[in-house]
């Protein structure tokens, strides 16, 4: 059962990367538009992200949940070592979605909204940020359980380039996924071609950004290259995320939104794959040499199985779910005439 609980894990983290980030990205995209095409943009967004912004936060709340409860020494150590970044990443949550709902459903407009907005847009740019760099952290082996002062314990655990490149690579990551969504929800080939440019634009955002995160690593000594290149499953993976890429160019001239889509999950998918499979079941890796595993130190074995057993009967009810919000959210007109 602990292999069904990992899977789980896994899964729940790369839908929030993908759902959430790209609820992420729309303010990012929002926050690097022009004046001019600002409220054309966010209101394509709107359409891109509706089906998914009210529960996207589920699949972090599940991650948060599996640790707590099937791997309590890894949650400990990372909500202990990684206090200041995951606080930052929480207030940046809690702010960007009261933003996002006073600044659409405020009953009085007025000029809160010059307040809303901003706070919005930067809370989208500062949650992935410090995502990634919580991440990053997790495997850098810069935490510590022998500091015995706070900068070394709470401060050098994830101040540094290699993290700090990752959350920059994390943020790259939710622009592109949002400029993906988008471009399923234009109304007109002028918009279309207009929100295409931007995503062959953040196609190399974000391979310069994943270039800095290799340069981080190789000059905080962390073998990420042997990571990624070193086994072949890993190497499979990113040989099959650059075939896609490919694909994606020919899919983004033809209007294929849904294969778009298709392929960006994939590619952060396989990305996601090559970065965590040699080192797994292997989750935290310490400054002193040791590494907490999914395996060695997970909860009491009762434990795991009653959380296995409820992950697997809960995804029956909150897939299904998902899925049918999405199509209500894709046939607004149809469900509104007929109430």
């Amino acid at each position: 059962m602990i292999y069904v609980v990992i899977i789980f894990l896994w899964t729940s983290i790369l839908l929030y990367i993908l759902l959430g980030g790209a609820d992420f990205g729309a303010g990012i995209i929002e926050l690097f538009t022009s004046k001019t095409n600002k409220a054309k943009t966010r209101k394509t967004m709107y359409k891109a992200i509706g089906p998914i912004w009210e529960a996207n936060h589920m699949w972090l709340i599940i991650a948060v949940v599996i640790l707590f409860v099937g791997f309590p020494k890894i949650y400990t150590t990372i909500s202990v070592y990684l206090h200041i970044p995951l606080v930052c990443m929480l207030l940046g949550i809690i702010a960007r979605g009261t933003a996002f709902v006073f600044r659409n459903y405020d009953a009085v407009k007025d000029d809160m909204q010059k307040v809303y907005t901003p706070i919005f847009v930067y809370s989208s740019l500062i949650t992935p940020f410090f995502l990634g760099i919580i991440a990053a952290s997790s495997v850098s082996g810069q935490i510590d359980p022998q500091a015995n002062d706070f900068v070394s314990a709470y401060i050098f655990s994830w101040l540094n380039w290699f993290s700090v490149a990752v959350g920059i690579f994390t943020v790259s990551i939710c622009g592109f996924l949002a400029i993906i969504f988008i471009i399923g929800q234009t109304d007109n080939d002028g918009d279309r071609q207009h929100f295409v440019g931007k995503a062959k634009r953040a196609i190399f955002i974000v391979m310069f950004c994943g270039a800095l995160v290799f340069a981080a690593a190789y000059a905080e000594h962390i073998p990420l290259a042997t990571w990624i290149f070193g086994d072949t499953p890993g190497l499979i993976a990113i040989i099959a995320a650059s075939i896609s890429l490919i694909i994606m160019f020919y899919a983004l001239n033809k209007d294929k939104p849904i294969l778009l889509r298709l392929l960006a999950g994939f590619q952060v998918a396989m990305i996601l794959f090559a970065a965590t499979y040699t080192h797994f079941p292997d989750i935290v890796l310490l400054k002193n040499g040791e590494n907490l595993s999914l395996v060695a130190h997970q909860g009491q074995v009762k434990t795991i199985a009653s959380l296995g057993y409820a992950l697997l009967i809960g995804s029956l009810f909150i897939l299904p779910a998902l899925v049918y919000l999405i199509y209500i959210f894709q046939k607004p007109k149809e469900i509104i005439a007929d109430h």
